[in-house]
């Protein structure tokens, strides 16, 4: 049997958007993931829908797998032929003990690549608007590990050299022994009033920042009830904090939203939070797809064999245009058979859409519903037009029952449906459990009706208990009508069904 080969990748600090384009690469093309805690759990929605995940743990107190298990497992699966893919958080040589891994891997002949990832030494100092290094302050910094093997004890380090030769010392794995690191930095030479940061959790959205000076950062750490994950930061330039703390003064800081709607769309409203500084939290519970019924498939192509016949084509979302024009390429159908009709577009973002297709709309609601869709045009429809309405399987009736009422000849067909999904619930449902969601964003009822119903599925009995306490933003009023049925309150309304104006409510004050 043919031997795989094994990626031993860097995941970055946290900040999923942190990832080499190469350590993503690896994911995407693993048949098998391993990974600890430390690596967000975000970079794994970029696997292959058939790769193996397999999680090692690494918790402050215990272990799910010792190193010496995950090495000969690395082993073990690439024997197996398969393209093995470690997830490291940080940079896997920064105490990452990728070299015992890579040591057994070559011991057994089998191919590996090490893709180096941003370390936390620097890049949690960075969120926390503290530069290891400033030509004001220090040009150099070192990176200790503040845990060493349980036979060593800090006599191995040499203390003396680091408290003098060294401007900024960053120690990892630390905070258990800040009081003896403060301790021997001092009796070394250091003054007690060196400014100290410790920060938990860097660049991710529960990014927390405590600072001191050696004399009193114990102190401070216990009051403060400090744990691990931490980057601990001693010297000059932690005086930087104050002035550069660029994080922290995005509006969305610290927050972590979840996004319902379908992954396919969810990258505008993805980017916006990241944009402000949160963190989002994918959970798409909506997949789309084309009808899968008979009997809709053949409405919708009998509909299309008639489009030079229609006054109107009304679209009333992205997606009705974009499986529209889908439909119409698998069947073969020039796009000047609908010469004869007039287009309207619900919003700008369906608009858009449609001028991507070399098509612009005759007709734009100011107000992007069907409400607004039908002011717009109502000057225009006179009785027995015909009217083609491409929508979604759960699409409002609103409009094409007004339509009817003004005597017009209304053909409606599904151009793609809404399919409940539950994929990666599992990570949101201990999120909610912790009550380390913030916001939930609601951008259509059936995102509010599917993730009702996708708790309930993964074996949650009463889903709107565990709703209770998180925010709620909503895309526009139907929507939040939907939310309203199932007792919940609404803390975010944007004021135009955007997701753009969806962000700015929740970014506004209260």
């Amino acid at each position: 049997m043919n031997k795989g080969r094994v990626y031993l990748v860097g995941a970055g600090p946290g900040d999923p958007k942190l990832i080499s384009v190469r350590g993503l690469e690896a994911i995407q093309k693993a048949d098998v993931i391993v990974y600890d805690r430390l690596a967000n759990p975000r970079l794994l929605k970029h696997r292959r829908p058939d790769a193996e995940l397999i999680f090692v743990g690494k918790l402050p107190d215990k272990h799910i797998l010792k190193q010496e298990e995950i090495n000969h497992l690395l082993v073990d699966l690439a024997l197996q032929g398969k393209v093995v893919t470690r997830l490291k958080g940080g940079d896997p040589s920064v105490f990452g003990r990728v070299g015992e891994e890579a040591e057994l891997l070559a011991e057994h002949d089998v191919t590996f690549d090490i893709i180096p990832g941003i370390t936390s030494s620097i890049a949690v100092p960075a969120y926390a608007g503290i530069p290891v290094t400033h030509r004001n302050f220090t040009s150099s910094f070192a990176i200790i590990t503040g845990h060493e093997y349980p036979n060593k004890t800090y006599s191995g380090l040499d203390w003396e050299n680091l408290a003098k030769a060294i401007g900024t010392m960053v120690f990892l794995m630390g905070v258990a022994n800040i009081e003896q690191i403060s301790r021997e930095l001092i009796r070394c030479g250091k003054p007690p009033e060196t400014p100290v940061a410790l920060v938990r959790w860097g660049t991710w959205a529960d990014q927390a920042t405590i600072t001191g000076t050696l004399s009193d950062i114990t102190e401070k750490v216990r009051e403060a009830e400090f744990k691990s994950p931490a980057v601990i930061i001693v010297g000059e330039v932690v005086k930087l904090r104050e002035k550069l703390a660029w994080v922290e003064k995005k509006p969305l800081f610290g927050r972590r939203i979840l996004v319902t709607r379908a992954r396919s769309q969810a990258s505008e409203l993805v980017d916006l939070i990241d944009d402000f500084g949160g963190e989002a939290v994918e959970f798409p519970v909506i997949r789309l797809q084309p009808p899968s019924q008979p009997e809709a498939q053949q409405a919708l192509d009998e509909a299309l064999d008639k489009l030079p016949t229609y006054d109107w084509i009304l679209l009333t979302s992205v997606n009705g245009v974009e499986f529209f024009f889908n439909r119409l390429r698998q069947r073969g159908i020039d796009v000047r058979s609908m010469g004869n009709a007039r287009i309207a577009a619900v919003g700008p973002k369906t608009a858009e859409a449609l001028a991507e297709r070399g098509i612009i709309a005759d007709v734009l609601p100011s107000k992007y519903q069907g409400e607004g869709m039908l002011e717009a045009i109502q000057g225009d429809l006179r009785a027995g037009q015909k009217v083609l309405l491409p929508t979604a399987d759960l699409a409002r009736d609103y409009l094409p029952a007004k339509l009817r009422e003004l005597g017009l000849q209304v053909t409606e067909v599904d151009v793609y449906e809404n399919v409940l999904t539950t994929d990666d619930g599992d990570e949101v449902i201990h999120l909610l459990q912790n009550q380390s969601i913030h916001i939930i964003t609601f951008t259509s009822s059936s995102t509010v009706t599917n993730l009702i119903e996708a708790l309930k599925q993964l074996g949650i009995e009463e889903p709107l208990s565990l709703l209770q306490g998180v925010e709620i933003a909503c895309i526009g009023p139907k929507t939040a009508e939907t939310v309203r049925q199932y007792g919940l309150p609404i803390t975010y309304m944007a004021e135009e069904a955007t997701v753009r104006s969806l962000v700015q409510s929740m970014i506004q004050p209260k």
